[in-house]
C-alpha cells in the first residue's frame, strides 16, 4: 500500500454520497454537483497499487470517503478471517475513510466465500457472536464502524429478537453505530409482510450514521406473492422515496448513498438519482430551520 493521505476529513457531510465506479472517475473530477462524498466496497481497493489506488487518491484529496465492506462476514460461526482484518485495516490506515462500515450477515463457511449476504437468526447466542465479532473488527482496525441492516427473503423459526432490538443491542454492547438501508427495510417488509413505516418507528435512529438508497428487482414466490430482490441494479422506486423521506423527517438530515452496484449507468442517470435525495434532505433542512 502507498503512503498514506493527508486530506483531514473525519466525518461524511450531511448530504448525497455515491458509491463510487471508476467509469466515472472523470466526470466526477469534472463537475460531481450534488454529489458531497463517496463510497468504496473495501474488497476492490486492498491491492498495492495500480491506477484504482491512484484514482481513489486523487479523489480522496477533494471527498470525504466510506468504505464499505462486503466480505467479513460478521455472523459467521467459523470466526473472522485474521488475514482479510490485516487487508482492511491496512486499506483503512492508508484512505483515512470518515466512515467504515459492514453488514449484519454471513458469507463465509469453512474456507468458502459464498457469493451472497445471507441472513441470520436473530437469537441470544447469535447475538454474542455478533456482538464479538464487531469488537473483534473495532479492535483490530482501530475504528467505530457501522452495522448495516439486511434485506430478508425469509424468517427463522428459531429468532427470539426483532431485527431493530437485535441491532440496537449489538449498539449497545460494542458501541458500534448502524447504517441504516431504507431499501432493504421495504425489501424485507414485502417478503415477510410487516409495515416498513412501523419498522423505522422501532428502530434505534439515534445511531444511525449513514442510510442507503438503491434499486430492487420484482419476482413472486411459489405461492404468486410479491417477492423483492435486492439488486442495486437499477433507480431507487417511489415507495422507498417515500419511506426515505418519512426516515428522514424523523431523523434530520444524514449522509446519504445511492448504490448502484450492477448494470452501472453512465454519471447523468446516477447523479440524478444523487438530487432526488438532495432534494428531500434539503426540503427537511430548511424545515427544520423555519
Amino acid at each position: 500500500m502507498q503512503q498514506p493521505l493527508t486530506h483531514s476529513f473525519d466525518h461524511l457531510p450531511a448530504g448525497t454520497g455515491v458509491g463510487y465506479k471508476p467509469q466515472h472517475f472523470q466526470a466526477i473530477m469534472d463537475n460531481p454537483a450534488p454529489v458531497e462524498w463517496l463510497e468504496v466496497h473495501a474488497e476492490n481497493y486492498m491491492g498495492q497499487g495500480g491506477r484504482p489506488l491512484a484514482q481513489l487518491r486523487a479523489l480522496a484529496e477533494r471527498f470525504a470517503f466510506s468504505v464499505h465492506g462486503v466480505g467479513l462476514s460478521i455472523g459467521s460461526e467459523s470466526g473472522l478471517d485474521h488475514d482479510h482484518l490485516d487487508r482492511l485495516k491496512i486499506l483503512c490506515d492508508w484512505l483515512k475513510p470518515a466512515q467504515f462500515s459492514e453488514h449484519l450477515a454471513w458469507s463465509t463457511h469453512d474456507s468458502h466465500f459464498l457469493n451472497d449476504l445471507l441472513p441470520l437468526p436473530y437469537t441470544n447466542e447469535t447475538l454474542t457472536r455478533v456482538a464479538d465479532h464487531v469488537n473483534q473488527v473495532q479492535n483490530h482496525v482501530g475504528r467505530r464502524m457501522l452495522l448495516e441492516n439486511p434485506s430478508s427473503y425469509l424468517a427463522f423459526a428459531e429468532s427470539t429478537w426483532e431485527e431493530f432490538d437485535f441491532m440496537a443491542e449489538i449498539s449497545k454492547r460494542t458501541g458500534c453505530g448502524l447504517l441504516l438501508d431504507v431499501n432493504n427495510v421495504f425489501v424485507s417488509a414485502t417478503n415477510l409482510n410487516y409495515d416498513p413505516r412501523a419498522y423505522i418507528d422501532a428502530f434505534p435512529l439515534d445511531k444511525v450514521g449513514e442510510i442507503h438508497l438503491g434499486g430492487h428487482d420484482e419476482d413472486e414466490d411459489s405461492d404468486g406473492a410479491p417477492l423483492l430482490i435486492d439488486s442495486h441494479g437499477r433507480e431507487v422506486v417511489d415507495p422507498v422515496w417515500a419511506l426515505y423521506d418519512y426516515t428522514i423527517a424523523k431523523t434530520g438530515p444524514l449522509p446519504t448513498l445511492i448504490e448502484w452496484d450492477t448494470d452501472v449507468p453512465d454519471w447523468p442517470v446516477l447523479a440524478d438519482e444523487a438530487r432526488r435525495a438532495d432534494a428531500i434532505l434539503n426540503r427537511k433542512s430548511q424545515a427544520a430551520a423555519e
